[in-house]
């Protein structure tokens, strides 16, 4: 979400700014983009997610339909499951027997051990919304901040804070693919050099047109 809003307010900012634009009209074109692009990143979290637990919890409910159906099926299969990890088969099936007789404690077991589901965690739909809200938020104010602060240059300025949010986002990226801070870093900053200028020119590009037209 923060990425996303660093690179597309970046865009943003530069592609208007390209048209030969007011610092006003970039602020105000920035303000639309921050809540529509927030708004959008947040529903789309909220329905991800919550497509994602609902189709948990119809697993978690077709696993308790079969455990009061086929009790005796599923203890086998649970014992099959500690077998496979180094229990001797008679202890396995004792220790899922006794398991089983107990409904709300073997639908935990099972959703864990069967599907890799822990029922008490499956994940928040408000929580992943309000998250990629304020991340996106966040992310886009880094390169409109200049040009609310009225600053000579702003284009400069806005450039330079996107392009060094950008090296953070991607080095603390790589702390969880254990990749390398510095090629994160990069990476990223290539990506908005790749999009900055083309935004930049497109927005001259376009305002030329419109003013031929005019």
């Amino acid at each position: 979400g923060g990425n996303g809003g660093v690179v597309s307010h970046a865009c943003v900012s530069l592609g208007v700014a390209g048209a030969a634009a007011e610092p006003r009209t970039v602020v105000l074109t920035g303000i639309a983009g921050l809540l529509a692009g927030a708004f959008a990143m947040a529903a789309g979290e909220y329905v991800s997610m919550a497509s994602q637990r609902e189709l948990f919890e119809y697993q978690i409910g077709q696993e308790r339909e079969e455990l009061e159906r086929y009790p005796a099926e599923e203890a086998e299969e649970l014992a099959l499951i500690y077998n496979a990890r180094g229990v001797p088969m008679d202890e396995a099936r004792s220790f899922a027997g006794r398991l089983i007789a107990n409904g709300e404690e073997a639908l935990d077991t099972l959703a864990r051990e069967e599907l890799g589901l822990n029922p008490e965690d499956l994940g928040s739909p408000w929580g992943a919304a309000w998250s990629s809200f304020v991340c996106f938020a966040f992310g886009a104010l880094v390169p409109l901040a200049p040009f609310f602060a009225r600053l000579e240059g702003s284009i400069t300025w806005a450039t330079a804070a996107a392009g060094v949010a950008l090296v953070v986002v991607g080095a603390a990226l790589s702390l969880f693919s254990g990749r390398s801070a510095v090629w994160g870093g990069l990476r990223m900053l290539l990506i908005g050099a790749v999009a900055g200028p083309r935004s930049y020119g497109l927005g001259a590009l376009f305002a030329r047109a419109l003013g031929g037209r005019q």
